[in-house]
């Protein structure tokens, strides 16, 4: 298997003192371009699988499909397992924290998109940079969503 492998790990706090309501707007993928305009489209392929396409800043799209692995509401647990463009899995943690709710978010992805196997080694820097700055776009849209 050939790819760029990337781990990326988001902390959110956002300004809720409900978890269940974050745990409910994070595990509906259909929402997800009402909060986060980087999620240019969802498509429900059955009723465990969604797939997203996505554009950031940067001059292509990723299309993604997002297959439902774990969803524990009661224990604040989520995972996805990843196929598309990028191939791995992508887990959310959601937890009371202080006056807020913290969503912990970590991906653990090999890039499939041929643009991005092929410049990861010059491009990698880039390719972080741009997905910290959809991160912090994603947090942004779901804080304000979420008020």
């Amino acid at each position: 298997m050939t790819g760029a492998f990337y781990r990326f790990h988001s902390r959110w706090l956002l300004p809720t003192s409900a978890p269940g309501r974050v745990f409910d707007v994070v595990t509906d993928l259909a929402g997800y371009p009402r909060w986060w305009s980087d999620v240019r489209a969802v498509r429900r392929v059955d009723d465990d699988t969604a797939e997203l396409v996505c554009r950031s800043r940067l001059p292509f799209r990723i299309v993604v499909r997002m297959h439902r692995d774990l969803q524990d509401e009661r224990r604040g647990l989520m995972r996805v397992r990843l196929s598309g463009d990028l191939d791995g899995t992508l887990a959310g943690a959601v937890r009371a924290a202080g006056a807020g709710t913290l969503l912990e978010i970590t991906q653990d992805v090999q890039a499939r998109k041929e643009l991005l196997r092929r410049f990861d080694t010059v491009a990698r820097p880039l390719f972080r940079a741009n997905h910290a700055l959809m991160m912090r776009r994603g947090h942004r849209g779901l804080s304000a969503y979420l008020t």
